[in-house]
């Protein structure tokens, strides 16, 4: 019996851009691809499959496993003058005011940050970059980081949490920070930080565009062991299986269907 993952609209407004399977959007650069590189399924003369990434079915589950969720609006990102607050000022008079010109020379801040523009919805909001200073994404963001508002609540039934992450093999100009929730227990909205891939970039995220794939999975206690000599005999004979055949071995030997309607 399926399991449910209940998504609840909290704004109250007509579902747009509802979250659909992930197999509902493949990706153009995907769906185009020829499956087999000579454009036939044949060896390469060598004993060698022909076949294409779009014959990998790693690759093909991780695209389509879970749910997508899309921005509800349009939402514009321009250069203006970054504000950069001092400090030092701050912390003796608690008064906001900008750092002086010299100082962010000085620190090889650039001028500009990006500036985010929307029509309607609360569909972005900030986190103060000093929550994250040295967060490895944190690639150049110097101000803020933007924060997706998601307008979606998400219930698992008892046991199951979700993994939020970047829609896998996508192309984005934004990339949020992955996190997972226990979404049995918490089923209030969770909200997605992002960074710019380039800070410096400018153009429409047009209303629709994948943020977040939503994988459910189910909670297991787990301890890590090392292998001995019966699993690598067994590893062994798993590879020495995977070639007997040119074509789609993973798939029809090994590979198990998931289904997310």
């Amino acid at each position: 019996m399926a399991q449910i993952i209940t998504f609840t609209n909290i704004l109250g407004i007509e579902e747009i851009y509802p979250p659909e399977p992930a197999s509902k959007n493949i990706p153009d650069w995907y769906k185009n691809m020829d499956s087999y590189m000579s454009g036939e399924k044949v060896p390469d003369g060598n004993g060698i499959t022909t076949g294409t990434i779009k014959r990998c079915m790693p690759v093909f589950d991780a695209i389509n496993s879970g749910y997508i969720i899309k921005t509800p609006v349009d939402v514009y990102v321009s250069q203006k003058e970054a504000f950069y607050a001092d400090t030092e000022h701050f912390k003796k008079t608690g008064e906001t005011i900008k750092m002086s010109d010299e100082s962010i020379k000085e620190k090889n801040l650039p001028k500009t940050a990006p500036y985010y523009e929307w029509a309607s919805l609360n569909v972005i909001q900030f986190h103060p970059v000093e929550q994250a200073p040295s967060h490895p994404n944190r690639n150049g963001h110097q101000t803020a980081y933007p924060k997706w508002m998601n307008p979606w609540s998400i219930k698992t039934p008892p046991g199951y949490s979700v993994i939020f992450v970047q829609p896998w093999h996508r192309e984005s100009v934004f990339t949020i920070l992955p996190g997972i929730v226990d979404t049995d227990t918490y089923s209030a909205p969770v909200n997605f930080p992002f960074v710019l891939n380039d800070t410096s970039w400018q153009g429409l995220i047009p209303a629709g565009t994948p943020i977040a794939q939503v994988i459910p999975f189910k909670r297991d206690e787990w301890q890590m062991e090392f292998g001995k000599e019966e699993d690598l005999l067994n590893q062994k004979n798993i590879a020495n299986k995977l070639r007997t055949k040119f074509f789609d071995s993973y798939k029809t030997q090994f590979r198990q269907i998931k289904e997310y309607r």
